[in-house]
């Protein structure tokens, strides 16, 4: 038989448990309870929860559910499948954080060090911007580009638009040359003194463009001092 919440006595009620024992107490069924907040016409929020162990298993298995499988379940639907998604993801970053310490970039290598990574395995270009504050510390990087770098793909204008929403003061552009050889190209010099053209109208600076290779990086800022006088 089932019971709604509101027939439970006092200290059956996963809310009034959470408030006298604290949420560490409360099993995975209580858990669930609580976000789902409702159960059906018949059944409770409890019973509800019940259920989605019972077909999931466990709620690592559950936290993988696809949306569309997860909102069709009887008595979920749209909004308590995005509810019930969010909260366990809550979980699942708080136990495995991705935030990363603040990178400063005070020389090319730098770059190398930090973000070379990105293209590991990568059998095409891509072209990253960093955005950095008046210190050099990164704020944000984002992947605008992928394919072969040429003006008719890299749009300043969408650099720059990036730029103004982050509050970015510089940025440093990064690519790959998938071949390994770092060796610029004529587009990759082009693209380098529109960047650096524009950015000294708009008073948000290029401070380098980094090109990324198998082991090793070309810096246009240490090789081609000129584009900078």
């Amino acid at each position: 038989m089932s019971y709604l919440i509101k027939d439970l006595t006092g200290e059956e009620k996963p809310r009034e448990k959470a408030k006298k024992y604290g949420v560490s107490a409360l099993s995975d069924v209580d858990l669930l309870a609580i976000i789902l907040r409702t159960g059906t016409k018949n059944s409770s929020a409890i019973d509800l929860a019940h259920e989605l162990l019972k077909e999931y298993g466990s709620l690592t298995a559950l936290e993988k559910a696809r949306f569309t499988k997860l909102k069709a379940f009887k008595g979920i639907g749209e909004v308590k499948a995005i509810t019930l998604l969010a909260a366990l993801e809550l979980g699942r970053r708080t136990t495995n954080p991705t935030e990363t310490p603040k990178i400063q970039i005070k020389e090319s290598k730098n770059v190398y060090e930090y973000f070379h990574s990105l293209f590991t395995f990568q059998s095409q270009e891509q072209f990253y911007v960093l955005f950095l504050d008046t210190k050099n510390y990164v704020l944000t990087k984002k992947l605008l580009f992928m394919g072969t770098v040429n003006q008719s793909m890299v749009h300043p204008r969408d650099v720059f638009r990036e730029a103004l929403l982050h509050n970015a003061v510089k940025i440093l552009c990064i690519h790959n040359h998938p071949s390994g050889n770092v060796t610029p190209s004529i587009a990759d010099e082009k693209i380098t003194r529109e960047l650096k053209r524009i950015g000294d109208m708009m008073g948000i600076s290029l401070i380098d463009h980094v090109i990324i290779g198998k082991d090793t990086y070309y810096s246009f800022l240490e090789h081609r001092k000129d584009i900078w006088q």
